[in-house]
């Protein structure tokens, strides 16, 4: 997705300028953390760049590997003779393709399956062909755990689908579930870092893990091998600290009174709607932002949605009737859960609007079906693939209609005095 682009807004039809300055908020949290942009930014600045690049073969994994890719192009435009990208179906941007000697692989997520076996076994060829004198680039991002794998003796994908599936199922916490896929990985938990033999090789990640170390991010894809002569640099170069950072620098910059949690949340997302509707409502800012990923516990048959749904509509229960309150949850990888939304952006009228569509909020989200309820209140976000993954958004808005309206058009009229 391109960030230029605006995202497709909730409620079609509702003119709400409050639902505009959030989406806008949305969005700059999106490009500030862009695979591209950050990826380019880190291969050209002090001390990161290299004067005169030598040879480079690029391995992109993860849901942002397309972005990444292209930001790493680039930077490094000739230098670079091969590149591998294994990223989620539908994730690449169609500039990938034009890219010379490029080698382009779709795989499965959230849930792993022979195209990830496939992908392992494609990667560890690529490790293993390395010419001497060529440097190898990985960039990796979330979702490369499920995206690719290759399995220790013994373990089959059978195994490997249940474990994931189980974990998801069960609202396992990423790092425990990245913790139990790489026992029985040969390339998870600094595996494959091992595998290039103390050779010098930087390592750029896009994290969506609390924390932020490269040894839980892909389930340790990259992370340190625990040999004395790992030559491997690595760097972080997106976080949901810098996407919460610029949700509250824009709102600072719209004369807000923002605040800013820099504890990365987590646990049951009803729980959390709960915690972040009360912050919200009694505390004196009007924009407040969070980070993390929430989890679901689903039934044995879930319906449409996914964490951030569950997060919204479990949040619009919490502020029906509050005509001030709105919340923005959303997954900065453009997806939610198996569904192709981002999350929603739900009002103190959203279970309202549920009830006149003959559905019941409760029932929703006791057979994990938010999504199906939001829609039929307008409230989904679809963002499409945005090139990045740092986890999940909420954005809270305490501010009247007719207090947005104003704010908007004198920020507006500014504008194009300046223009």
């Amino acid at each position: 997705m391109s960030h230029d682009s605006p995202l497709v807004p909730p409620a079609t039809g509702r003119s709400d300028p409050r639902r505009r300055l959030l989406l806008e908020l949305f969005s700059a949290a999106l490009a500030s953390v862009d695979g591209r942009t950050c990826t380019r930014d880190a291969l050209t600045s002090t001390p990161h760049a290299r004067t005169s690049p030598g040879r480079v073969w690029v391995a992109a994994i993860g849901k942002a590997a397309g972005a990444m890719t292209l930001g790493a192009h680039n930077a490094l435009g000739g230098a670079i003779e091969q590149t591998l990208v294994i990223t989620k179906d539908g994730h690449v941007d169609p500039q990938v393709f034009a890219l010379p000697n490029i080698e382009f692989l779709e795989s499965a997520h959230p849930v792993p399956d022979g195209r990830s076996l496939a992908a392992g076994a494609r990667l560890l060829e690529w490790v293993d062909a390395l010419p001497a004198e060529v440097e190898p680039l990985f960039l990796i991002s979330g979702g490369a755990s499920s995206l690719v794998e290759a399995l220790v003796p013994g373990a089959t994908l059978a195994q490997l689908k249940e474990l994931n599936t189980r974990g998801l199922a069960s609202g396992l916490a990423i790092g425990d579930l990245n913790a139990q896929r790489a026992v029985i990985s040969r390339i998870k938990g600094g595996r494959l870092a091992a595998r290039i033999a103390g050779r010098p090789a930087r390592a750029l990640f896009i994290s969506d893990v609390p924390g932020h170390d490269p040894a839980v991010i892909g389930s340790g894809i990259m992370g340190p091998s625990g040999v004395a002569d790992d030559r491997i640099e690595r760097r972080i170069i997106a976080s949901i600290d810098v996407a919460t950072e610029t949700v509250f620098r824009g709102a600072e910059g719209l004369s807000l009174n923002p605040w800013r949690d820099i504890q990365a949340f987590d646990g049951p997302a009803d729980r959390l709607a709960v915690r972040f509707a009360h912050e919200l409502h009694m505390n004196p800012h009007q924009v407040r932002v969070w980070g993390g990923e929430s989890v679901v516990n689903l039934p044995p048959e879930p319906g449409r949605g996914g964490r951030n749904q569950h997060l919204a509509l479990s949040a619009a229960r919490v502020i029906a009737g509050h005509d001030n309150l709105l919340l923005l949850v959303g997954g900065t990888d453009g997806t939610d859960g198996v569904t192709e939304d981002a999350g929603a952006l739900v009002d103190g009228e959203t279970c309202s609007r549920v009830a006149l569509a003959e559905l019941d909020v409760q029932k929703c989200l006791q057979n994990a079906d938010s999504g199906t309820a939001l829609a039929a209140a307008g409230d989904l976000i679809h963002t499409g693939p945005t090139g990045t993954n740092v986890g999940d958004l909420v954005i809270g808005l305490k501010l009247s209609q007719q207090a947005a309206a104003e704010l908007l058009e004198t920020r507006d009229s500014l504008a194009s005095r300046v223009l």
